[in-house]
């Protein structure tokens, strides 16, 4: 443990020289202290223009009310505290993410996430997030707390239901839970024929999720009600305020058509594809969760990893520093090979590390215009869609793998100790009584 605290703060020290050295702006905390202070003093948070960029308020009004502690310190203060802030969140996140694989390691978990946040610190989507002082992490983090614990908390699903209401994309997780909980109450259903007993934990997580995404809607209605109003009303519905579709640091599918069409609005071809790969990653999610841990190890992982890529490659703008789920997903791949002690999953899991720790996106030209991205080669185009392609891939191997598991028999426990596996099965009970049966024979 002692060891692994060392090489996080070792790593991380040298993280913060790195990033000073880079002269980081924090842009984003600035706009989130922006939006702080005008929700405090009753501007209009959504005709605010903060920064040298202008750059507008994007999320729902209730992320405003959070933000509103970051105006009560002086802005040296709020940097440092972000950047502390989003260190441990990191940490928080491969802990949870390994909880919720399964711990693939015989160390303890705790010094397991130290030393694997000294590792991911230095990824791309992390480091942006620092470097702008972002709240990718936080929402991850929110969202693996619930999705993490024992089925069934009385609390799960509150953590999703926050994350929602801060930014709109979480909600995806909710959808994904009702689902689950959806199919399981109709195959007992129909397995049974009783409608009593269909209410169950993953049902319940995604109505505490509803609820709780409700509450912000509410809390924010009754604090910022023109605000509101005009979020729910007009700001939803314009995602060019978040900034340009075609821009190389989008890296969902409505970026990466933009570029491959060399336009800047790819209309409504983009919707298409969204609701296609919506309904194809949710599926997915679901059968990886059906499969179970008994017939797919780390079935929930697979699922969460799945549902997370399905939102970022459907949202309309997933800047590439929203792709921080990167680490549960490396995490996720790496503990599979561990357990398959297979060259084949190592290779896989070394490259797709090295894909988010390359900033391979980056190197192709760029710029405040947009005329770089609209003139991309086709090689140019590959760079510039590498975390698309990415999920694509990850969701392509859930199918298969949940797929495969959904077709296998359900493997039986193992015996009880002191008792012989024939033992454990309980035997067929004959359908004629054994005196009627020698009745029958005597006849």
């Amino acid at each position: 443990m002692r060891t692994a605290a060392l090489l996080c703060a070792l790593s991380f020290a040298v993280f913060l020289v790195a990033q000073r050295a880079a002269d980081v702006s924090m842009i984003d905390l600035m706009v989130y202290r922006a939006e702080g202070w005008t929700a405090r003093t009753g501007g209009d948070l959504y005709a605010m223009r903060a920064t040298h960029a202008e750059l507008p308020m994007t999320y729902p009004p209730f992320a405003a009310l959070l933000f509103v502690p970051l105006t009560l310190v002086g802005v040296p203060e709020m940097r440092v505290l972000a950047t502390g802030v989003n260190l441990a969140l990191l940490v928080a996140l491969v802990h949870l993410s390994l909880r919720l694989v399964g711990r693939p390691l015989r160390i303890p978990r705790p010094a397991a996430a130290l030393g694997l946040a000294a590792a991911a610190v230095w990824c791309e989507p992390v480091w942006t997030t620092l470097r702008y002082g972002q709240i990718n992490l936080l929402l991850a983090v929110l969202v693996l707390w619930d999705l993490s614990r024992r089925p069934g908390h009385r609390w799960a699903g509150a953590g999703i239901g926050i994350a929602a209401g801060i930014k709109l994309t979480p909600a995806l997780f909710a959808v994904f839970l009702a689902l689950c909980g959806l199919v399981r109450a109709w195959r007992r259903l129909r397995g049974t024929g009783r409608s009593d007993g269909i209410w169950n934990p993953w049902l319940r997580q995604a109505a505490v999720a509803a609820g709780t995404f409700a509450g912000t809607v509410l809390l924010a209605a009754a604090v910022l009600p023109r605000d509101s109003w005009r979020f729910w009303t007009e700001a939803v519905f314009s995602p060019e305020r978040v900034g340009r579709v075609e821009d190389t640091a989008n890296q969902s599918l409505r970026g990466v058509l933009a570029r491959l069409l060399h336009t800047g609005d790819p209309g409504s071809g983009w919707l298409l594809l969204a609701a296609a790969v919506a309904l194809a990653g949710l599926a997915t999610a679901v059968a990886a969760d059906l499969a179970g841990p008994r017939r797919l190890p780390s079935a929930q992982a697979w699922a969460v990893v799945a549902c997370a890529s399905t939102a970022l490659l459907v949202s309309p703008v997933s800047w590439s520093h929203h792709w921080v789920w990167c680490v549960p997903a490396v995490l996720l791949l790496g503990s599979e090979a561990l357990r398959r002690a297979s060259a084949l999953w190592w290779t896989g899991t070394a490259l797709t590390a090295l894909l988010f720790c390359s900033y391979a996106l980056w190197w192709v030209p760029h710029g405040p215009s947009g005329r770089f991205e609209l003139r991309q080669s086709g090689a140019e185009m590959v760079l510039s869609a590498v975390y698309p392609v990415a999920g694509t891939a990850v969701l392509l191997l859930t199918a298969v793998l949940s797929v495969r598991a959904l077709r296998r028999p359900v493997p039986r426990p193992p015996a009880a100790p002191g008792t012989t596996a024939t033992a454990a099965v309980p035997r067929r009970r004959s359908p004629v009584p054994p005196v009627r049966a020698q009745a029958a024979t005597k006849e």
